[in-house]
């Protein structure tokens, strides 16, 4: 094992004999703009204490090009450093440690990475940390226990913006550059500091309650200003910060709120304090729609939430990664519906977020809530849908258990008695029960401790229901019935249950067309519908007004259609005749985006030709129909542009809007990310050349444009193009995170495995040389994103089989890989002939 994966036993003896109190980072930044230098000069200034007696051995970490000096109490130590670890021996009592080194500018957005803007040649640099990469910019104690309070020194041009976690305390001239130093932090972990660098632009705001005032930021590159709806962003933080304040009783402690959106971000934000780092992504450049719009203010709030749980008071080790991630996924729904323009937000978590739980429960390395990290890269891999999704469902029930002025009366008292401090699972629930009153050890055991996801249906006869359960385990939820009442769907009546064993008597149910188990999203289980309720919402689900009770149906006819146990025809079916009058925004989203997943993976062979093709004439003829510059019209036309990738029924029609020369539907823009896709899609099935791709970006010669140019490249259906590409992917390390991951997507554009059929051997020949070879960011986005969709399991098996001592994140990637395609070619063998 490389030194770099840190464990839990070594981390734990090493905060056991250091305490860190203070630490100053000097960086250099002004080698940035030179595209020749690789990196930059960064200086740490240790304050450490050792247990008494002396004769501490620890290391200090750090990744980067060089380790240069490195100093104890003014005294010079030889340089012992292993590309990771700084070895230090001897130590005894309150010491000053100095590390001179020089790190490395990423590509990959691990560290410090450095983007040159193709718009104005404008360099741009901004940290990423999460869960271990401080150890790229400064020599650090690299875990989360092992809290500092952190005084970052920056040299920058002097033209540039330049933050960090605190604002500056001073700014003086040196030469041509500045010299940026910031105030000393509170107590924080090393992967939530953060330094953004270069030329931002800048809106500011303020938020006051009572004495506490608060100054706002948000930021971009320069180049996408116009876009930037900084007043939505800035009422939504707003509405936070009133929220939470009240919530939690603990005034926000971070000094200011700085938010800024930055180029090639692997993840969706990071919770920083005082500088909260988001994708672009969230900056809108064209039409967006009210689920686009949602999940950006459901982001906001949820880094907010992390301003209490996980910087102020932060797991012990990743283990209890739950302590954060879980209660933001919770946070960030419960105040966007609170106090934001989307009060329906727990639809969206109810089928957006559940789905990606249900997956993630259901693969052979599903964990607890409570997870057991043995190293950073396990650590690395359970930023997932288990760690996140499933832990804010089974907290949503806990809410309804403890009641929810209980729940946040013991997140009161957690923030009190550990603010600035490390926590593991047993502190927060001695919290939670000394408010409630109530056993949540013994809720803990069943939801927090425990994995799998059971699945609830109702079997109905003349004495009445009994509601039946898969992987039994205790639910409180509610049965809805419904009935056809002058052809719309609704609620009669609903009867509540506490439900732990595999059959449970609901007693005496009234007559309905429909029965709905988990009425009200109150627990965390997969539903099916019973055959007349399934019949009934084959015909009236859009007949139904209450918009959760959809999603729910929706989620259950997906679940079932994953499954196996719904034929993927008659779900498409469904989508078809429902879909168009669906009025969710984040519902429509989610459908199209499952009616083509099924068609790429559930339907069978012989038929995937026929669905595609029947699949374009509905999202074209929806697109067309939908109401002008709405909502629909949008999410039709990106449908559009899936369904085109795999049909060229529609590709002239296509060409010619791009052209100008037939009309788009009226009020649809043809927007940068719009014509991207379209030309992605004509690319894949031999309609878009690499002459159309270069027309395109003197259209739009940003860096998405860029990244998009390279999808629409690689996706054309040569054998040498795509055989070109695959191996570029591998082979070419200058390509950055995006560009990356664009060369993949055209690699597998259109699902035209024959094109690359011919690689699938040299992939699990690759995948442990790439392991080792390149940062897990990047390693991930390969063995997953080139993974062989095959008609078997061969490959893939013979590899686990003869590689059962490779590293246990990559295995666990793979091991995933191969249940996606076993449950493929399970489904598709179980679809009726």
């Amino acid at each position: 094992m490389s030194t770099a994966n840190l464990t839990r036993d070594e981390t734990a003896a090493r905060s056991a004999s250091v305490t860190v109190r203070t630490s100053r980072v000097e960086l250099d930044l002004t080698t940035a703009p030179d595209p020749d230098e690789t990196g930059f000069a960064t200086v740490s200034t240790l304050e450490i204490e050792t247990v008494a007696g002396g004769g501490v051995d620890t290391w200090v970490d750090f990744i980067g090009e060089s380790v240069d000096e490195v100093e104890v109490d003014g005294v010079s130590r030889p340089v012992e450093w292993d590309g990771a670890r700084i070895r230090l021996t001897g130590l005894g009592g309150r010491q000053t440690v100095r590390i001179a080194a020089r790190g490395a500018y990423s590509r990959s957005g691990e560290g410090l990475h450095r983007f040159v803007d193709p718009v104005d040649d404008q360099t741009y640099l901004y940290t990423h940390y999460e869960p271990a990469d401080a150890r790229r910019v400064m020599a650090c104690f690299e875990q989360p226990d092992m809290k500092a309070r952190y005084t970052f020194v920056v040299t920058a041009p002097a033209d540039w913006l330049v933050l960090s976690n605190q604002a500056a305390a001073s700014i003086d001239a040196v030469g041509d550059a500045q010299r940026v130093e910031f105030a000393e932090t509170l107590p924080i972990s090393s992967y939530i500091t953060a330094v953004a660098a270069g030329p931002y632009h800048r809106v500011e705001g303020e938020w006051r309650r009572g004495e506490q005032t608060i100054a706002l930021g948000v930021h971009c590159r320069a180049s996408l200003a116009e876009h930037l709806d900084a007043d939505e962003i800035l009422e939504v933080t707003g509405q936070g910060l009133d929220f939470f304040t009240d919530a939690f009783a603990y005034p926000y402690p971070w000094g200011k709120y700085d938010q800024i959106f930055v180029p090639e971000y692997n993840i969706g934000a990071m919770e920083n304090p005082g500088l909260v780092t988001f994708t672009e992504s969230y900056i809108f450049r064209g039409a967006s729609t009210v689920a686009q719009h949602e999940a950006r203010a459901n982001t906001i709030l949820h880094e907010m939430a992390h301003m209490w749980f996980g910087d102020l008071v932060t797991m012990r080790w990743w283990d209890d990664l739950w302590l954060k991630e879980s209660f933001a996924d919770y946070m960030g729904a419960h105040a966007t519906a609170a106090v934001t323009r989307f009060p329906d937000a727990w639809v969206t978590f109810a089928t957006r977020r559940k789905a990606w739980a249900y997956q993630q429960d259901q693969l052979p390395t599903t964990h607890p809530v409570v997870a057991d990290i043995h190293d950073l890269e396990a650590a690395k891999l359970n930023f997932d849908g288990i760690t996140y999704a499933k832990g804010a469902s089974v907290l949503k029930q806990l809410v309804a258990f403890v009641g929810e002025e209980a729940f946040f009366e013991g997140a009161r008292r957690y923030f009190a008695a550990h603010a600035f401090g490390n926590t593991t699972l047993d502190d927060l629930l001695r919290h939670l029960e000394e408010a409630s009153g109530r056993d949540v050890h013994a809720w803990s055991r069943a939801w927090l401790e425990t994995t799998g996801v059971s699945t609830i249906r109702v079997e109905r006869d003349a004495d009445g229901g009994v509601l039946v359960q898969t992987d039994p385990r205790p639910h409180r939820l509610r049965v809805g019935l419904y009935a056809l009442r002058d052809g719309r769907l609704e609620r009669t009546d609903a009867a509540d249950a506490d439900v732990r064993d595999e059959r449970t008597p609901l007693g005496a149910l009234g007559p309905a067309d429909l029965v709905l188990p988990n009425d009200g999203d109150l627990t965390y289980a997969k539903v099916r519908l019973d055959d007349a309720s399934l019949g009934t919402v084959e015909r009236a689900l859009s007949t139904l007004d209450d918009a959760l009770a959809r999603g729910l149906v929706w989620s259950a006819l997906w679940n079932a259609t994953r499954d196996g146990d719904l034929p993927a025809a008659r779900y498409l079916d469904i989508v078809r005749l429902h879909a168009g009058a669906e009025t969710h925004s984040a519902l429509r989203a989610d459908v199209l985006a499952n009616a083509a997943f099924a068609i790429a993976h559930y339907v069978t062979d012989d038929a995937r030709p026929r669905e595609w093709a029947a699949w374009l004439e509905t999202a074209w003829h929806s697109m067309r129909s939908a109401e002008a510059g709405g909502d629909a019209q949008l999410a039709w036309a990106r449908a559009v542009g899936v369904a085109a990738s795999h049909d060229d029924t529609r590709a002239q029609e296509l060409r010619d809007m791009l052209a100008g020369t037939l009309a788009a539907p009226d009020g649809l823009r043809l927007d940068p990310e719009l014509r991207w896709m379209w030309l992605a899609a004509l690319s894949a099935t031999g309609h878009a050349t690499a002459e159309d791709a270069d027309e395109e970006l003197r259209r739009d010669p940003t860096a998405k444009g860029r990244t998009a140019h390279r999808t629409v490249l690689a996706a054309r259906p040569d054998p040498e193009v795509r055989a070109a590409a695959w191996h570029a992917a591998w082979d070419d390390t200058t390509l950055t995170n995006d560009h990356l991951s664009a060369t993949i997507s055209g690699v597998r554009a259109g699902g035209r495995r024959d094109l690359i059929a011919a690689f699938d051997e040299e992939y699990f020949a690759r995948i442990r040389v790439v392991w080792e070879e390149r940062s897990i960011e990047i390693a991930a986005r390969l063995v997953r994103g080139l993974f062989p969709e095959r008609d078997s399991l061969d490959l893939v098996d013979d590899w686990l089989a003869a590689n059962e001592d490779a590293p246990a994140a990559l295995r666990r990637i793979v091991v995933e890989q191969r249940d996606h395609l076993a449950r493929d070619l399970r489904v598709r063998a179980a679809q009726p002939r």
